[in-house]
């Protein structure tokens, strides 16, 4: 049986993320309804889309009694607030990174999740495409031996985008992309929490942060290098080490949406699928790898996914919190 989405915002992150669902095989997903703030805009939305039912509101897709899970891919200074809401309203969520401000706020999330006994999950795509499913099994398998350094450089001209550029709107170069190199080092380093933590950033006048360095030190000597910057495009560069004592792991250019890496055994890819609405970002068809990792933990009456569990996302926020507190940020939201 399809597992039945209503979607939460009808701007460019959600247009990949239905156009996603929708790829073949098609029989997967069912798109139900999608709510925006504008009546208008939602209805556009669903025609593009050819979505049944279309609401000016985000509470009428928590009261339409035919959606299994909500998809939230509004701004993210709205993301606790509507998910807590969606999860009350007693449907299951997958909600855009980043979810939260910080740790406190992503807990709180969680716990409503735990007491309403709903699925949640907090987009972090990346970790459902099957390279990295792969890199997790070399990881525990011992085969790349004790890691020792991870480096990792996401850097995309965003400067020039608004809401990147304005705190009211919840603007960060590290909440908006630096995450996905933090999620790579928890992910290798196995949730571990560093025993150092160094951060530098550069602010704008507004107090955005528009890129950074951040150096994580583990007790067994590993570290993580890691850098973001919403000023320049690294392109090819955009890519990922993984060095163990008995091997290395490369992942290709867009390393958070990777469509080859070089293992120890040889090279691995994703297919990723083209849907029938075209992409807005680089290689979205992955975005049904999360799609699917979802409706399997659901089907199987579990309230977290395995590849984004709670602890994972928990084991980021720790990092962010205090990668926010060096640089002297002050998120609004």
């Amino acid at each position: 049986m399809a597992l039945r989405w209503g979607i939460c915002g009808a701007g460019t992150i959600s247009n990949d993320f239905v156009s996603a669902l929708l790829a073949l095989p098609s029989n997967v997903h069912e798109v139900v309804c999608i709510g925006a703030r504008s009546l208008k805009r939602a209805q556009l939305f669903a025609d593009k889309f050819g979505i049944k039912k279309a609401y000016g509101s985000y509470e009428e897709v928590a009261n339409d009694p035919d959606v299994d899970i909500v998809y939230i891919g509004v701004i993210h200074i709205f993301h606790v607030a509507l998910s807590k809401e969606m999860l009350r309203a007693g449907k299951n969520v997958l909600c855009e990174k980043p979810v939260a401000a910080n740790l406190a706020q992503i807990v709180e999330v969680q716990e409503v999740a735990k007491e309403c006994k709903k699925f949640f999950m907090e987009a972090v795509w990346t970790r459902c495409f099957p390279i990295y499913r792969r890199i997790k099994e070399e990881l525990r398998s011992g085969n790349l031996g004790d890691i020792m350094h991870v480096q990792a450089q996401i850097c995309i001209p965003l400067s020039q985008v608004h809401r990147i550029t304005d705190p009211e709107l919840g603007g960060s170069g590290l909440f908006d992309i630096g995450v996905y190199t933090i999620q790579l080092a928890t992910m290798i380093f196995n949730n571990q929490t560093p025993e150092k933590i160094t951060a530098d950033a550069t602010l704008s006048d507004k107090g955005v942060d528009m890129d950074g360095c951040i150096t994580l030190t583990y007790k067994n000597g590993g570290r993580a290098v890691l850098v973001y910057s919403t000023l320049f495009q690294a392109g090819k560069n955009n890519t990922a080490t993984i060095y163990g004592t008995k091997g290395t792991v490369e992942i290709g250019a867009n390393f958070w949406c990777p469509l080859e890496a070089s293992l120890p055994s040889g090279k691995i890819s994703n297919e990723i699928s083209n849907g029938p609405v075209p992409y807005n970002f680089p290689f979205s068809g992955g975005l049904r790898f999360e799609a699917d990792c979802i409706k399997r933990s659901i089907e199987a009456g579990r309230f977290e996914c395995s590849e984004v569990t709670f602890a994972d996302s928990q084991a980021i926020y720790q990092i962010v919190d205090e990668v926010v507190k060096q640089i002297g940020m002050d998120p609004k939201w």
